[in-house]
């Protein structure tokens, strides 16, 4: 589920890459700054600006490596594990309306879900299927909205933490302030160019847990987030537990005609398409896509989850909430279904909406499988048995959640190597096994998530999170190291650009 060559910014995250994070420091100036309390909730002021405005004459050509880098280079982890943001606050000239503040005091006793959950009785007693996965996801949508609709479109009312919800320690660093994003993916205007998009756009993605989910966020940090605790059991979900994604883009409506009427959140952030040093600004950016993944070993026995995204399509009548619809879902990887060598097979364990805009198709992964076009299943370029090949599918949103361990011994794409390889003329494209081969197909495994991928490893249950931001950035503020050796050994063999988990993106939960 992650794009890999639009992937490098600041963001892992993905999934999706994986580290956005700065890791050679453990405390920002602006620390103090990062705690201070919100200002008092006013509705913003409207003195922002495009996010997505033309480069400036003097922005640099951005590698697909350096940009990420410069980004990590401007931060340091936040010693404080619990600090709200990177530390830059807008000014009331921009903005004056409320800042995010982090969620932390996680539930210390299981809370338990609906005793009949409504997305469970939405299959109408059948297993999930083409016939009934939309009405699943659609009957998920219904529950959460009532919370998700005052963060979407009224969040000066936003209370995360009377309303139930939930965010992971340890990412003040690279939060912004007003929404508490950060950066997931970048796009080329190449990649969404038959749906118009006509400037590179960056995306900023914001994760929440809700009480159910946060039992685990707390088994694993409890009250101070110094000592997690890392066994076989800690990170694993309770059943029912619901976590959400929110996805933004920079590209506006004028930038991007899928984007018309768009919901426009502020965001404090230096200008995407800018020179690396630009100062932050209140810009805005259009809410394209919503993830949200439940525990459900009812209806996912194999996997354990089900994984659905919302995307935005500007033809449907109705509110905004209502102009979110589903992309898809999928509640395995469809192991035998090997999409290389039977491309026509129709996939078992994901649907796709036929009725979806054409934009959130573009990225769909490997053979279909689901992929928000946030998330970059897509390798563009990528090298397959020494040659150059181009938009290579190679993921999956439960791909890339696969590989949720610690520590990280499997990179988030089907790769060669780990760490992973570039090459090409301009040594920019990923070393990829070849799809549909035996080595590939590890990627594309059925297992439950209180199986590692890796024998040795702990076992993240799908939570890239925990995997390759949280726990990285904490063993990096307290140890000095962010417990990838891996990566940070081929930094010095290599030099830069390298290929370095804080230089990819993982644009997921």
């Amino acid at each position: 589920m992650k794009r890999y060559r639009q992937s490098l910014m600041s963001g892992v995250l993905g999934l999706t890459g994986c580290l956005a994070l700065s890791l050679s420091a453990c405390k920002v100036p602006e620390a103090d700054a990062a705690e201070a309390k919100p200002p008092p909730r006013k509705a913003p002021t409207s003195n922002v600006v495009p996010a997505s405005a033309t480069a400036p004459t003097d922005a640099k050509v951005r590698t697909p490596f350096a940009a990420a880098r410069e980004v990590f280079e401007r931060n340091s982890v936040n010693a404080n594990p619990f600090a709200d943001n990177n530390g830059n606050i807008p000014p009331s000239s921009q903005y004056q309306g409320p800042l995010f503040s982090l969620s932390h005091d996680y539930p210390q006793t299981p809370t338990a879900p609906p005793a009949n959950p409504p997305w469970i009785a939405a299959l109408k007693g059948q297993p999930i299927s083409k016939t009934n996965a939309l009405a699943y996801v659609n009957a998920l949508k219904a529950y959460i909205a009532p919370s998700m609709q005052t963060l979407l479109y009224n969040y000066p009312q936003w209370d995360a933490a009377k309303a139930g919800w939930y965010n992971e320690p340890w990412l003040a660093s690279i939060r912004e302030s007003i929404h508490g994003t950060y950066v997931g993916s970048e796009f080329p205007a190449a990649t969404f160019a038959a749906s118009g998009l006509k400037v590179d756009m960056t995306t900023y993605v914001l994760t929440y847990y809700d009480k159910v989910a946060a039992y685990a966020l707390g088994q694993v940090w409890g009250k101070t987030a110094m000592n997690p605790t890392l066994t076989n059991t800690s990170a694993q979900f309770p059943e029912g537990s619901i976590v959400i994604k929110v996805a933004l883009t920079s590209a506006l409506a004028k930038d991007w005609p899928v984007m018309e009427g768009a919901t426009l959140w502020p965001v404090y952030v230096p200008p995407p398409n800018g020179p690396s040093n630009a100062p932050p600004q209140v810009m805005n950016a259009s809410v394209m896509q919503f993830d949200i993944i439940v525990k459900d070993t009812k209806t996912a026995p194999k996997t354990g989850w089900v994984f659905s995204t919302l995307v935005y399509d500007m033809r449907v009548p109705g509110s905004a909430w209502d102009k979110m619809i589903p992309l898809g879902a999928m509640w395995g990887d469809d192991p035998n279904v090997n999409s290389t060598l039977n491309p026509g097979a129709p996939l078992q364990e994901t649907v796709i909406n036929p009725a979806a805009p054409e934009y959130s198709t573009a990225t769909l992964g490997w053979g279909g499988r689901l992929s928000g076009p946030n998330d970059g299943a897509v390798v563009d370029p990528a090298i397959v048995n020494g040659k150059l090949v181009r938009n290579v599918q190679a993921s999956s949103c439960m791909s890339c959640h696969s590989v949720a361990e610690w520590p990280m011994k499997t990179f988030l794409l089907p790769t060669t190597t780990m760490p992973p390889t570039v090459g090409g003329p301009d040594k920019n494209a990923l070393v990829l096994e070849q799809p549909g081969s035996q080595a590939w197909m590890k990627w594309f495994q059925d297992n439950p998530g209180n199986v590692p991928l890796d024998p040795g490893t702990v076992p993240m249950d799908f939570d890239m999170v925990f995997a390759f931001k949280s726990l990285p950035a904490w063993q990096a503020a307290t140890q000095g190291n962010s417990g990838l050796k891996d990566f940070e050994a081929a930094d010095l063999i290599r030099g830069k650009p390298s290929v370095n988990p804080r230089d990819l993106k993982y644009n997921g939960l």
